[in-house]
């Protein structure tokens, strides 16, 4: 047996709590006992927050395990489940809930013995970490210094280890080239290997995606193609394939643009198929590009690690420097930071130590040339494949600081969603959250407030004091933004006592949705809104006073960026290479926020007039868990992807966007429609290649007709009992979060008491992403979730058997919908809405030949008209739930039951 930690330990799940002392002893207690045990002394712990959400009691803390594992392995995996931390260590894994609080102890035990090996990988910085961590009163220091030896010499700090960027030249532009088709063949065969089984789709499909490299044969139209690709037709490699042939022989870069991290993650690892790890010179051919607030920010953490952060919130940022020391790429969402690490600390403090502001001083920064933004920034102007999203991608094409490094090469994948990113893109929306934010960027914090946060003349004092004109517009902006909101001005709407122009604005804002509102007090605590439209006269005013308050704001701010044009033009002998790329970087910054203020002008400035027919406009009052957050206006094309043509399409050579959902049946017109082509005139290439999969030996639809709608009792009931007749590996998915929490409140404990543990969003204090890696970790567990798991979720294998929907994921009637639906043809808009959503949720259950499952939808009239949404062969049944147990249960371990006529 694996030597234990002689400290007590704690395990708390569904179905008990355990304990296990120091002597070795483990019984069973209630939650009562158990809180009194973990209040009285430290206990081991895997997953504090959660434990404490199992115990309802939200003060709980000891020595979590999850903590000591990013102190001693920093950037490494984990799933953090009792099986993943014995995974990762080598260690057996617990036979039940009652041998977890042993199997604790043994991991502590050899994550501190880790700390005695001299061949310790992440020894570099523990020592000097430790020492700041025990002055934080870390609960694990007074364990870990015993076992850790102080260092021969003086660590090096952090941001004295970190490795530099360097410059590289501009890349040349890339040749002309037209593939051939037996090259791409061949290029395929080579990245699939000789054992793969042969694959005529992937085969044609791969040779349509060439065509997207072709030459582009005139200015503003590209080569467009839309390409749908049933699941396991192998599209990854299969535009790869010309990818990589089409980089090589043209010196160019090609951008493959995802919704989801899980897809970055999975063409990471099939992309070293076509290109090594590195070059010879050692730079990287592959690159992933995320927008800059994903990335970790060096001077917010320095700022954080010299007294910026306190508490708890300290202690995070010591783990999260231990992990910068040893991160791939810096990446703090989606890359190796471990998902959980921020959901320790009960705070949003990972995101504080992002740029989610974009304050950027670029080079006045001193960890400019250490920077993880940058890198990644000049390492995809030099790779030949750049991974990214799509709203990285929208926006880099709307506001890129480069426009010679703007994509012109680019495949959509998960394409279904280009219109959706597109929406949220190119949106406009002027509320308290959003003007605070530009308040304090140009003034900087409010009084009394704690970080590194700079106005606009504290980042260009230099500016200031050499050019009197650009020192003007910076005191002229400072004064114009004090008319934006302030802090406290969520609570001052409440009181009635707006101060200035804007918060005047939201005041009647406010009032407006709130008088307008029809719900009868029934959609408490959820979002209100209402139409831009029938304003009265006061409104109106005020949207003129704050219309002209921004209008004062822009001024200064043009006026500013001609200045530092002007300098940049004429520049003083103190202007250094560094200095020009800090003004570089904030006439970047400036140019976005001038035009965020002009579509803020364009929303008012509309207010008292006809509406343009090309927007839908909104009042809302944003609330969540019975608490509004957000108050303000906003605008939406009716059409996305008239500026999505314009500004990604149109500059480009070739774009290809593919999904296996594209299409609707095998209708081309809504995905035509949604491609931004017809705003250009021109007419894509269309392609379309069905799954391999046989769904009616692999699959079926179960409809059950006897579950009552608006029943929560009934439909916990439906959830409980199909989850235990699949034996677990059931995604639960719900379209209202208030259902979602209700049902797995009735049902969570009677699973965990069978061995079934359940995991919920919205619920569990735990993200989205770890969510997916526990549920795809242990066959027996079961996940419930709402949209985004509804087509973000990849999970092979036997660990994902059984989909329930809990109703028609019928479209929410907001007024932004309702505009589109009238424009899009009525019903029939929804009906395409609802069969692509139920594509997609059904595409999470067949991901192999291997896998089998059922898809269930808790509905007693599902509309014959949505059966299109399914795979062609898919046996669809209508049934009671008692029959659908029967079917689910007796393909729980093997293939669906055998489908039998219903009278």
């Amino acid at each position: 047996m694996a030597d234990a930690l002689p400290l007590p330990a704690l395990h708390a799940s569904h179905g008990g709590c355990w304990l296990r002392d120091g002597a070795g002893n483990t019984r069973g207690v209630g939650k009562g006992e158990a809180i009194v045990a973990a209040a009285d002394t430290p206990l081991l712990l895997l997953n504090a927050p959660l434990v404490a959400s199992r115990l309802g009691y939200p003060d709980l803390s000891g020595l979590d395990l999850l903590e000591l594992y990013a102190f001693v392995r920093p950037a490494q995996f984990v799933v953090p489940t009792p099986k993943g931390l014995a995974h990762a260590l080598n260690l057996p894994e617990a036979a039940g809930d009652d041998a977890v609080p042993l199997l604790l102890q043994q991991a502590a035990e050899a994550l501190l013995a880790q700390c005695q090996n001299p061949a310790w990988a992440e020894r570099e910085g523990a020592w000097s970490t430790l020492q700041n961590l025990t002055r934080l009163r870390w609960p694990w220091a007074p364990l870990v210094a015993p076992r850790l030896t102080a260092p021969g010499q003086a660590e090096r700090w952090l941001f004295a280890r970190l490795p530099e960027w360097e410059e590289a030249p501009e890349r040349p532009q890339p040749q002309q080239v037209q593939l051939d088709g037996d090259a791409v063949t061949a290029r395929l065969a080579q990245l699939t290997g000789s054992e793969a089984e042969a694959r005529p789709a992937q085969r044609a499909y791969a040779g349509e995606a060439a065509h997207v490299f072709d030459p582009r044969r005139r200015e503003g139209l590209p080569h467009l193609l839309l390409a749908q690709a049933g699941t396991g037709i192998g599209k990854t490699l299969g535009y790869l394939a010309p990818a990589s042939l089409w980089s090589e022989a043209s010196g160019g870069t090609v951008w493959v643009s995802t919704y989801t991290k899980a897809l970055q993650r999975q063409l990471r690892r099939e992309s070293r198929r076509a290109w090594g790890e590195r070059r010879t010179d050692g730079s990287r051919p592959v690159v992933v590009r995320k927008g800059r607030e994903n990335y970790l920010c060096l001077l917010n953490l320095e700022d954080a690690l010299q007294g910026g952060f306190t508490g708890r919130a300290a202690v995070m940022a010591q783990l999260v420097a231990r992990w910068a020391a040893y991160s791939q790429d810096g990446d703090m969402i989606g890359g190796d930071l471990p998902g959980w690490l921020g959901t320790l600390f009960r705070q949003r403090g990972i995101a504080a130590l992002t740029d989610r502001r974009g304050e950027c001083v670029y080079a006045g920064c001193p960890h400019y040339r250490k920077c993880f933004i940058e890198r990644a920034a000049r390492a995809s102007a030099q790779a030949d494949l750049v991974i990214a999203n799509h709203a990285l991608v929208m926006v880099n094409a709307a506001r890129g600081r480069d426009a010679a490094q703007r994509p012109t090469r680019i495949v959509f994948d998960e394409g279904h969603h280009v219109f959706e990113a597109a929406d949220s893109t190119f949106a406009a929306a002027l509320t308290g959250a959003e003007t605070i934010e530009l308040r304090r960027w140009v003034i900087g914090p409010e009084r009394g407030s704690k970080g590194r946060r700079r106005g606009l003349s504290a980042r260009l004092a230099d500016i200031a004091s050499y050019d009197e004109a650009g020192g003007k517009a910076i005191a002229a902006a400072r004064h114009a933004a004090e008319a934006l909101p302030g802090d406290g001005w969520l609570q001052r709407l409440a009181e009635g006592t707006p101060s200035g122009p804007l918060e005047e604005l939201l005041a009647a804002v406010r009032a407006t949705v709130y008088a307008r509102d029809e719900s009868g007090g029934q959609e408490a605590g959820y979002g209100l809104e209402t139409e831009a439209a029938q304003l009265d006269g006061p409104f109106i005013e005020r949207a003129g006073a704050a219309q002209a308050a921004l209008a004062e704001l822009r001024g200064p701010l043009i006026r500013l960026g001609s200045r530092l044009e002007a300098i940049m033009a004429e520049p003083p002998d103190w202007l250094d290479g560094p200095g020009r790329a800090r003004i570089e970087g904030a006439r970047h910054s400036l140019t976005w926020r001038i035009d965020l203020l002009t579509a803020w002008e364009a929303l008012l400035d509309r207010l008292g007039g006809p509406a343009d027919p090309q927007f839908v406009d909104w009042l809302a009052v944003e609330r969540g868990d019975a608490r509004e957050f957000d108050v303000g206006l906003h605008r939406r094309w009716l059409d996305p992807m008239q500026p999505f043509a314009k500004v990604v399409l149109e500059p480009a050579h070739g774009v290809m966007i593919t999904s296996a959902t594209l299409r609707d049946g095998a209708d081309w017109a809504a995905a035509v429609d949604k491609s931004g082509a017809p705003a250009l005139g021109i007419a894509p290439r269309l392609s379309g290649f069905d799954s391999p999969f046989d769904y009616a030996a692999q699959a079926e639809v179960l409809i059950v007709t006897d579950v009552p709608r608006g029943d929560v009792s009934a439909l916990a009931g439906a959830y409980g009992r199909l989850i235990e007749a699949s034996k677990g590996g059931a995604l639960g998915l719900f379209t209202a979060i208030r259902r979602l929490r209700a049902v797995h409140g009735r049902i969570a404990d009677r699973l965990a008491r069978s061995g079934l543990p359940l995991y919920a969003q919205h619920v569990d204090p735990i993200d989205t992403g770890t969510l997916v890696d526990i549920f795809r970790d242990d066959p027996h567990a079961s996940l419930l979730g709402t949209d985004a798991l509804r087509d973000g979720v990849d999970v092979p294998g036997h660990s994902l058997r059984l989909v329930v929907m809990e109703q028609v994921p019928w479209p929410k009637p907001s007024i932004l919908h309702r505009a589109r639906r009238l424009a899009g043809g009525g019903s029939a808009y929804d009906d395409r809405i609802i069969r692509a959503r139920l594509a997609q949720a059904f595409g999470r259950l067949i991901r192999s030949r291997e896998d089998h499952g059922h898809f269930v939808v808790l509905s007693a009239a599902f509309p014959s008209r949505l059966l299109s949404a399914f795979p062609p062969g898919t046996p669809v049944t209508r049934l009671t739930l008692d029959q659908a147990l029967q079917r689910v249960a007796a393909g729980a371990f093997g293939k669906p039951a055998k489908i039998e006529s219903e009278p």
